[in-house]
């Protein structure tokens, strides 16, 4: 066999290769339209867990701090009158902190473990539940079925036991 028929059908082979591998005429493009539908079909809802996450972990956050200053300012407090007076302020601003506007006085429960409740030596227990609603949800979809996720956390403040009796 000569060299240029040896040159000749090697060309022939890597054409067909080449034109094996381009696929139909059709075709020619569409890998960039999948990427960019399968990228959009996984991204949207990749940010929407994101943001819900988010949300859920600003929730946390706003029940630790207020559970933790509204015992702490109960505890504290002269008269137990004042001391819920106290806690409720707090727990509405660490939840504003936040960003969430939920009834402080609804989130807020407090239980003692004496009666009276500031009783030296007793201690206070300061429970704050939060419901995140999920975003982009419409009121009417809300109104049928509950979407939201239940944060809550509990903290407890001891009463000083060198503290005059009430």
């Amino acid at each position: 066999m000569s060299p240029a028929r040896v040159v000749g059908a090697w060309r022939r082979r890597v054409a067909v290769a080449v034109q094996a591998s381009r696929g139909p005429e059709g075709e020619q493009g569409s890998a960039v339209l999948e990427f960019l539908a399968l990228s959009v079909v996984l991204l949207i809802p990749l940010m929407y867990l994101v943001l819900v996450l988010g949300r859920v972990q600003a929730a946390t956050f706003a029940a630790e701090g207020a559970a933790r200053t509204a015992a702490r300012a109960y505890v504290v407090a002269s008269t137990p009158t004042d001391g819920a007076a106290r806690a409720v302020a707090s727990v509405g601003l660490a939840l504003q902190d936040q960003g969430f506007d939920d009834d402080p006085d609804g989130a807020l429960t407090l239980t003692c473990t004496s009666v009276p409740c500031l009783e030296p030596g007793s201690e206070v227990a300061a429970r704050v539940d939060v419901r995140v609603p999920l975003p982009f949800v419409p009121s009417f979809v809300r109104d049928v079925v509950p979407l939201e996720v239940p944060v809550s956390a509990e903290r407890t403040a001891p009463v000083d036991v060198f503290r005059a009796a009430p």
